[in-house]
């Protein structure tokens, strides 16, 4: 199994990558930091060799070997603040 995007969370990274990035291969990358319950996410152009790509209606997240190992079974959510800042979650899987 692997990471599942909530629609939400497929519409602001479609939108986070096409702003960020002029290539059509860009996307989320989500990595491992220190004890793997960490991430660090950034927008890249494209993926690592060795990344795990999760693709729902036209959004891209590339997932280093830890992270995917990590959320296997996980749902990553969305949300927008009126600021416009974004908030990842993650939940499990039901």
């Amino acid at each position: 199994m692997t990471l599942t995007l909530t629609d939400k969370a497929s519409t602001v990274v479609k939108a986070i990558s096409a702003q960020s990035t002029d290539s059509e291969s860009g996307g989320l990358r989500i990595a491992a930091e220190g004890d793997a319950a960490d991430f660090s996410i950034s927008v890249v152009p494209a993926a690592e060799p060795s990344d795990t790509l999760v693709e729902n209606d036209g959004a891209r997240v590339f997932l280093d070997p830890s992270a995917a190992e990590a959320l296997s079974e996980a749902v990553l959510d969305a949300d927008v603040e009126d600021d416009g800042a974004v908030r990842f979650s993650v939940g499990t899987a039901s």
